[in-house]
């Protein structure tokens, strides 16, 4: 009579377990499916694999200032850095050696100011700045003042993994470039006749300014001598992003004047969590601005997306100090951006599948 009594609970018992089982089953195969789609969700949200932007200065670039030739040089060479750096990033590269390699290409050529084409001190000498910075782990180098090194970007990239410190200047930044095999030039290297011109024409208007003219005012390259800057921000296939940033600084600059291009969060940075910048710009402003950093601050604090951190700080926060100039980015996920307020800059970008896009004008 017992057994008649155990055997329907142990029954009912054992039906009620695999029924707990078969739940447990289907949730944790629903969790799965849950996952797997936010995982789907999270790569479909990746714009680009890969992706890579470059400027070359911005400032008062109008069309009607600028000679057909003067035009195709200047799309001539920003396609042929982008390209350099691009073919490193295709073919598994680094980040870092894209945007090094990138930024080489236009230190080289006499139409950036940075490296060749740096513009002239009012003592008529060239004094260059450059930084870099890894997203991967933070890690920044930079360099200021420096007379006699070729490629200014591999010194801050030496700086950045030789030696212990972030930032070297003057005679011992190029002592260390001695030291690190760099390549060293006379500082008569430097001199390009277009760049000379131009430190007369705006010392002349300084006289001019004296006696109240102010018809220098509408020289573009007086107005703009604060201007020039050349730049990259990459995104390699591993999702580390990279930035850099070169320049010869301002046209008649005294006193050992330091812009915004070698300090790491005002002309240069880069997060793996957000996104890398370069800028470039009225220097002065950008410092105080930290321009590069708050745009990742932006989109780390307040969860802005690169395009609205980018507009925020470039189209309102830099001209309500007064200042003005352009930033290039890409964020983690492979989106570019290329924001500036000035008439004009020199930018291209290329995507993973090697879309290419060239600019100089605003319109």
């Amino acid at each position: 009579m017992k057994n008649l009594i155990y055997f329907p609970l142990l029954l009912l018992l054992f039906l009620n377990c695999r029924g707990n089982q078969n739940s447990a089953a289907s949730d944790s195969e629903q969790q799965t499916k849950t996952e797997s789609s936010a995982v789907k969700d999270v790569k479909s949200k990746k714009a680009n694999e890969f992706a890579i932007v470059i400027h070359g200065g911005a400032g008062t670039i109008l069309r009607k200032n600028m000679s057909a030739e003067d035009e195709a040089a200047y799309n001539a060479k920003l396609e042929e850095a982008i390209r350099v750096g691009y073919d490193i990033l295709k073919n598994g590269g680094t980040s870092l050696d894209a945007v090094e390699k990138t930024i080489n290409v236009l230190e080289n050529s006499p139409l950036f100011n940075a490296g060749k084409g740096a513009v002239f001190t009012h003592a008529g000498t060239n004094e260059l700045d450059a930084s870099i910075m890894d997203g991967k782990n933070l890690d920044a180098g930079a360099s200021a003042g420096t007379k006699t090194v070729k490629n200014p970007i591999n010194l801050a990239r030496a700086v950045m993994e030789k030696s212990p410190h972030v930032m070297l200047s003057g005679e011992g930044a190029e002592q260390f470039a001695k030291e690190q095999g760099l390549e060293i030039v006379d500082p008569s290297y430097f001199y390009t006749e277009a760049r000379f011109k131009a430190l007369e024409r705006v010392k002349a208007s300084e006289e001019r300014e004296t006696a109240r003219d102010k018809s220098a005012f509408y020289d573009p390259t007086i107005k703009d001598s604060k201007f020039g800057t050349v730049g990259c921000v990459a995104l390699d296939k591993n999702g580390n992003l990279a930035a850099g940033t070169s320049t010869g600084g301002m046209t008649n600059k005294r006193w050992g004047r330091i812009g915004d291009a070698p300090i790491i969060g005002a002309g240069t940075y880069a997060n793996n969590a957000t996104c890398a910048v370069s800028s470039t710009g009225w220097g002065e402003y950008f410092i105080r601005a930290m321009v590069a950093h708050d745009i990742s601050a932006l989109m780390d604090y307040k969860g802005l997306s690169l395009q609205e951190a980018a507009k925020e700080v470039i189209q309102k926060k830099v001209p309500d100090l007064g200042g003005d100039g352009g930033i290039i980015a890409v964020d983690k996920d492979g989106n570019m951006v290329m924001e500036y307020n000035t008439e004009g800059m020199y930018r291209a970008s290329m995507d993973a599948s090697g879309n290419l896009t060239v600019g100089i004008y605003k319109d």
